[in-house]
């Protein structure tokens, strides 16, 4: 079987089974978000991970570019190798999106539905005969004053006030793009001289939350929805791993500071011990006496 139909298929049934438990249409693609977003978390938290470790080297990344400034190719060599030895990996924000891609397109297929030539609603292929299957069927797919099959253009070509929740829906999906890379990025500094792969990850991130914004106006409200969901799942598991990364370092910097940071004094023996407290020994007694004689 073909991959790209085989994850059709996989995401219309998961699809009708969250339907099965909340039977709403809007809900059932948010519970899928929710399950494709646990499912891709080891990459978000790599992404995670990755930018903030490249938050930590800056101090190192400065020194090279004051070092090498004007020597593009050198510094761009000089950074790599920094990278390799820090382990970090400068692409690494764009695991979760690469990862993505495959999966908006087969939702996609799933959530664009048609009709016959008798105008009758038409399921996917890829959605099993079910509740979901006679809801869709009947038309029972409006969430939050929205229609999830029509897209927020047609929306908008069919009265700008019945738009409006197509609208926000579309402005949603990109203040919560632009707020994850804030939330990652807020701690970083302003370089002038940057590695071109540190250039180039950086527009792309800049661009994308445009970019899905501007196809969404054109794309199934549904998928519009997933894309919203997505994004604000995804700031939430964000915040948990870098509040997880900030105790761990609080409590790194807590043990350097308790720990001695000099010698020890030397270890008395028995013997000493004991003469320190017998208190001063015979022999200074007497140097005492001869000295109050005199």
């Amino acid at each position: 079987m073909n991959p790209f139909t085989l994850l059709q298929e996989l995401l219309g049934g998961a699809l009708s089974f969250f339907y099965t438990l909340i039977p709403n249409y809007g809900m059932a693609i948010i519970l899928l978000t929710v399950a494709v977003s646990l499912l891709l978390f080891p990459l978000t938290l790599k992404q995670t991970r990755s930018m903030k470790a490249m938050q930590e080297i800056q101090p190192e990344v400065k020194k090279i570019q004051k070092e090498l400034k004007g020597e593009r190719e050198e510094l761009n060599k000089q950074l790599m190798a920094l990278y390799k030895e820090k382990g970090v990996n400068p692409a690494a924000g764009c695991l979760p999106l690469l990862a993505q891609l495959p999966i908006w397109f087969a939702l996609f297929r799933v959530l664009r539905i048609g009709v016959d030539d008798s105008g009758l609603a038409l399921t996917s292929d890829a959605i099993p005969n079910g509740d979901l299957a006679d809801a869709l069927i009947a038309g029972k797919t409006s969430f939050l004053n929205m229609d999830l099959l029509v897209s927020p253009g047609t929306a908008f070509a069919e009265g700008a006030v019945a738009a409006i929740p197509y609208i926000v829906l579309v402005v949603f999906v990109i203040v919560t793009g632009y707020y994850q890379q804030w939330q990652i990025s807020r701690r970083r500094t302003d370089d002038k001289e940057q590695s071109q792969q540190q250039q180039s990850m950086q527009t792309v991130m800049k661009i994308m939350p445009l970019f899905l914004g501007f196809i969404s106006w054109n794309f199934p409200s549904g998928l519009v929805l997933y894309f919203g969901a997505s994004a604000l799942f995804r700031i939430g598991q964000q915040s948990v791993i870098l509040r997880i990364g900030d105790a761990d370092k609080g409590k790194d910097r807590v043990a350097e500071e308790e720990a001695p940071t000099g010698s020890s004094p030397p270890d008395l023996g028995d013997g000493d011990k004991g003469n320190k407290r017998r208190g001063p020994s015979p022999h200074a007694s007497k140097k005492r006496k001869k000295r109050r004689r005199k």
